[in-house]
């Protein structure tokens, strides 16, 4: 599991800016959505992911954890899966160009629907009221990369909780985006994996600082109950 490590005076200045070191605490679990990118063999297998992030199986199950207090709370899951298909070798091709080709190849053999890359972790506890979204470029709320959301605004969701690999990629992408599109964001800081200490807490600084919110898994199902058991309806 990563060191989580944020400066004080990062924490100082979010506080400056906002008033608050955590704005979202206040969310309203009804409202929340728990988003969990690409928890899939094809970053998490060995001998089968096309870009290995070891760590991410260690936040298995705080996901989880957080999956169950979302459910029983009135929030919803979502289980985004990163996904190649042959439109993106023409649309993304500044991305394959920058790629040696024989990477291009393993990502698009662990990464194409109906392969073992491309499903997700299984010990991620996936349940039947869950929601599976594919995505097609790193950011799952890039427009045009993913129906996510639209899906979360025609459910009534505003809220995000980003968890996921890697936390400086797909992750920090995702949150990013998200919240330039609108949705109040959180990333759960012992919830998302990269591939060093460096990586991650870069990445979750940033966000901090301009982006968003960022909690433990603690505190993000510590605020999910307190906020359920003050709105009953939440939870029902």
């Amino acid at each position: 599991m990563h060191k989580i490590s944020i400066p004080q005076r990062i924490v100082d200045t979010v506080v400056a800016r906002r008033g608050t070191a955590h704005p979202f605490a206040t969310l309203d679990p009804a409202k929340t959505a728990l988003i969990v990118v690409d928890l899939q063999n094809g970053f998490m297998m060995d001998g089968v992911a096309h870009a290995l992030c070891a760590t991410a199986r260690e936040i298995v199950p705080n996901v989880n954890r957080l999956a169950a207090a979302i459910r029983s709370t009135g929030g919803q899951v979502f289980w985004i899966q990163n996904t190649h298909d042959e439109a993106c070798l023409e649309s993304w091709s500044n991305m394959h160009a920058m790629t040696l080709p024989e990477k291009t190849a393993k990502r698009v053999e662990s990464m194409s629907e109906g392969t073992l890359g491309h499903a997700i972790w299984a010990d991620c506890d996936v349940q039947p009221e869950d929601t599976k979204v594919l995505k097609y470029r790193y950011s799952a709320f890039l427009p045009g990369a993913s129906d996510l959301p639209d899906i979360l605004r025609a459910r009534g969701l505003d809220t995000v909780l980003i968890t996921g690999t890697v936390t400086n990629v797909c992750c920090e992408s995702s949150a990013r985006d998200a919240m330039m599109t609108n949705f109040k964001t959180l990333m759960v800081t012992d919830g998302n994996a990269a591939n060093s200490d460096a990586e991650h807490n870069s990445s979750l600084i940033n966000f901090y600082l301009t982006f968003g919110d960022i909690m433990s898994t603690d505190e993000v199902i510590g605020c999910l109950k307190k906020n359920a058991a003050a709105t009953p309806a939440a939870a029902e």
